[in-house]
């Protein structure tokens, strides 16, 4: 990853650490199948400029799907709420102009495609096979494992899986991750590579 791509990931807003952040950057980089990405669950924009600058420098197209009014976890009175993310107008919570100035600013307009709206609803009218699907989406029982069923059967065979917030030890974090993680190792997926929180498994 170059300096300046590095510089801006960095500089995104977002929770994930800086290095499953290049971690993601390596494994997209490193997609041995054809055809473009996509992650589910897109915040900010932190992880998008981490994938977006691998997609781009590979001549894909990293789609970036997200309703953008926040995870559960993102809601008032939860952890990780930020409170100047929410519209006053509307009094939700709305990342979208976050995100679209944090693509922006890393030159990756051209690159990364917003999908804006609800997981399961667009992946029901999806039909273009994937060569690496992120899930860091809403990490609440139903919303991670309706993640999993729904964009899992668009990857090829050989493509890259990855699943973040992956925390073994209940004392860590929440469930619904690593429970996806387990379902997608007995759906024959195979893990190769462990950063942090962040899984990497192939597609069988």
């Amino acid at each position: 990853m170059n300096p300046a791509d590095l510089e801006f990931a960095r500089a995104a807003r977002g929770f994930m650490p800086d290095d499953e952040g290049e971690a993601l950057h390596r494994l997209a980089a490193e997609c041995p199948v054809d055809g473009p990405f996509l992650e589910v669950g897109s915040y900010c924009g932190k992880s998008a400029t981490y994938l977006g600058s691998a997609a781009r420098d590979s001549g894909r197209v990293l789609y970036a799907l997200d309703h953008h009014r926040g995870s559960e976890e993102n809601q008032a009175g939860w952890e990780h709420h930020e409170p100047d993310l929410v519209d006053p107008e509307v009094a939700k919570m709305d990342t979208l102009p976050i995100f679209r100035r944090a693509i922006h600013d890393a030159g990756l307009e051209g690159t990364v495609v917003a999908v804006v709206g609800d997981s399961p609803k667009v992946a029901r009218f999806w039909s273009t096979p994937l060569a690496l699907l992120f899930i860091d989406g809403g990490h609440g029982e139903e919303p991670a494992h309706l993640d999993y069923e729904s964009w899992t059967p668009n990857l090829v065979a050989g493509g890259t899986l990855l699943i973040h917030d992956v925390f073994p030890n209940p004392a860590d974090g929440g469930r619904p991750p690593y429970e996806i993680y387990l379902r997608a190792i007995d759906d024959g997926f195979i893990e190769f590579d462990v950063v942090g929180s962040l899984r990497a498994l192939r597609a069988p």
